[in-house]
C-alpha cells in the first residue's frame, strides 16, 4: 500500500489518478469480437464460451427445466436473504416513481412530461469467480417496475456449461424474460447486434471487466444505450477518532476482494486509527478465500493522513469514488459537502456490503471519476421521459405573438406561418 501523510494540494491530482489500461490492444479486440458475432451469431458466441471461459456449450439459451432445478441447487437460507433482499430493493426503487403534474405555464397552455419504458434492455452478470446474482436483483428489479416488456441476461458459464443456480434462482424471482450462456464482450456484441437465439436489446446494463466496459462503449456505435461507463470496483473511507478500525479494515478488504485491479482509499485525521486500521486489514486479510485478489488490489490502495475532514471531504470529491464511507462521529455535518460519489454510507455501522446487496440502494454505481457527472441506477434509467403540450384557442392566442417574434427573429418564416395561420383563422 502507498502511504501519504498530509499531502500538499498540488499534488492532490496525481494521488486521485487511476491506473491507465493499453486501449488500442482492447479496442481492436472489441472491434474483431463485434465483427464474428455479427456474422456468425450464436455459432461465434459457443466459440467464445470455449476459447474464453473453457466451457463447452451445445445451446445459448437457457432452459425451463435448468431454471426449475436451479431452485432445489441452493439453500433455503440463501433463497430467503435474496427474497428480502428483492423486498428492501423493490421498497427504494418503487418509491421513485412520480405522479404525472401537469403545469399551466399560460392561460391556456398546459404542459407534462409522461414515462415511457425501454421495451427491451439486456443485463449483463458477471460469473466466473465472483457470480454476481446481487446484481441480477439491482437490474432486473427496477426494470420490471419501469416496465420494460423484455429483459435479456447474459452471463458467463462454468467449464461444464452451467449457470451459477442462484443467478437463474434470482432471474427467476424478478421476471427475466431470457437467460443466455455467454459472457465477456461477446455477450454485450450479442445483445448490441442480436443473433438466432438473443434478441437484440435498446439499452444495456451491467458491471463487467475491461473488455465489458470496453463493449458497452463500443455498443453506442450502433445506436444502443448504456447505463454507465462502469469499470473496476472502489471505495474511499474518510475516518475520524470515532471511527472502529476493525471496520475500516472490513469495508476496505470487501472491496479489494472483487478483483486486483480494485481501488481502495483510505483518509482519516487521526493516527492513531490510521495505525490500528492498517494492523487490522493485516490481520484480516490472511483469512479471506480472496486474499491473493485482495492483496493485489491493496498494493496500488492508498492510505492518507488529513489535516482535516473539510479536507478529506474535498480531496473525495476531486476522486469521486463509487463507495463512500464517511466513518465519521459528527456525519450529518458533512452531508451536504459531499458532491461526487456513486453512494454514500454514514457512520460506524453502515457497511458498504449493505449497499451491494440488500439495504435497497442500488449498487450498479458510477466508477473511475464517473461519479462526476453519472448517476448510479435507478429507476428513471429504465425509462424515457416524454414531454407533452396542449395548446386551447386562448392558449394560442395568449402565446402566439410571442413564438411569432422569435420565429421571425430566427429567420423561420414557416415557424412563424404555422403560428399566423391558426391565430388568422381564429
Amino acid at each position: 500500500m502507498k502511504i501519504y501523510r498530509y499531502p500538499t494540494k498540488d499534488t492532490w491530482k496525481d494521488l486521485v489518478k487511476r491506473p491507465v489500461l493499453e486501449q488500442k490492444e482492447i479496442s481492436e479486440l472489441i472491434a474483431e469480437i463485434f465483427a464474428e458475432v455479427k456474422k456468425n451469431g450464436d455459432k461465434a458466441l459457443t466459440d467464445f464460451n470455449k476459447k474464453f471461459d473453457k466451457a463447452d456449450t451445445q445451446s445459448i439459451s437457457v432452459t425451463e427445466e435448468e431454471i426449475e432445478n436451479a431452485e432445489n441447487l441452493i439453500s433455503d437460507d440463501l433463497k430467503k436473504a435474496i427474497r428480502q433482499a428483492k423486498e428492501n430493493i423493490s421498497k427504494f426503487h418503487a418509491s421513485q416513481k412520480q405522479e404525472i403534474q401537469k403545469i399551466e405555464t399560460t392561460k391556456g397552455v398546459v404542459c407534462w412530461r409522461e414515462n415511457r419504458a425501454v421495451e427491451k434492455v439486456g443485463i449483463y452478470i458477471p460469473g466466473g469467480t465472483a457470480p454476481l446474482f446481487s446484481t441480477v436483483l439491482m437490474l432486473a428489479v427496477p426494470a420490471n417496475l419501469a416496465g420494460c416488456k423484455e429483459i435479456v441476461l447474459c452471463t458467463p458459464p462454468d467449464q461444464n456449461g452451467n449457470i451459477n443456480p442462484a443467478i437463474l434462482y434470482a432471474a427467476k424471482l424478478c421476471g427475466v424474460s431470457g437467460i443466455f450462456k455467454t459472457g465477456g464482450a461477446q455477450a454485450i456484441a450479442a445483445m448490441t447486434l442480436g443473433t438466432e437465439s438473443i434478441p437484440g436489446v435498446s439499452k444495456i446494463f451491467g458491471p463487467g471487466n475491461q473488455f465489458v466496459v470496453a463493449a458497452k462503449e463500443y455498443a453506442q456505435r450502433y445506436g444502443v444505450a448504456i447505463d454507465m461507463p462502469a469499470g473496476p470496483s472502489e471505495v474511499l473511507v474518510i475516518a475520524d477518532e470515532q471511527a472502529v478500525p476493525e471496520f475500516c479494515a472490513a469495508d476496505l478488504l470487501s472491496q479489494a476482494e472483487h478483483g486486483s485491479d480494485s481501488q481502495v482509499v483510505f483518509i482519516t485525521t487521526d493516527l492513531k486509527v490510521f495505525d490500528e486500521t492498517i494492523g487490522a486489514i493485516e490481520r484480516q486479510i490472511k483469512d479471506l478465500p480472496r486474499s491473493e485478489f485482495a492483496g493485489n488490489a491493496l498494493e496500488n490502495s492508498s492510505f492518507i493522513v488529513m489535516n482535516s475532514i473539510e479536507e478529506a471531504v474535498e480531496f473525495s470529491n476531486l476522486y469521486a469514488p463509487e463507495h463512500l464511507i464517511l466513518a465519521l462521529g459528527d456525519f450529518e455535518k458533512y452531508i451536504p459537502e459531499v458532491r461526487n460519489a456513486g453512494s454514500v454510507f454514514l457512520g460506524n455501522y453502515s457497511c458498504e456490503s449493505a449497499g451491494d446487496y440488500a439495504s435497497g440502494t442500488n449498487h450498479t454505481l458510477p466508477t473511475n471519476a464517473y461519479a462526476k457527472n453519472y448517476s448510479g441506477v435507478s429507476l428513471d434509467s429504465f425509462v424515457k421521459k416524454i414531454t407533452f403540450q396542449h395548446l386551447s384557442e386562448e392558449g394560442l392566442q395568449n402565446l402566439g405573438k410571442t413564438i411569432e417574434v422569435m420565429a421571425e427573429a430566427e429567420g423561420l418564416l414557416a415557424h412563424k406561418n404555422a403560428v399566423s395561420i391558426r391565430l388568422k383563422s381564429l
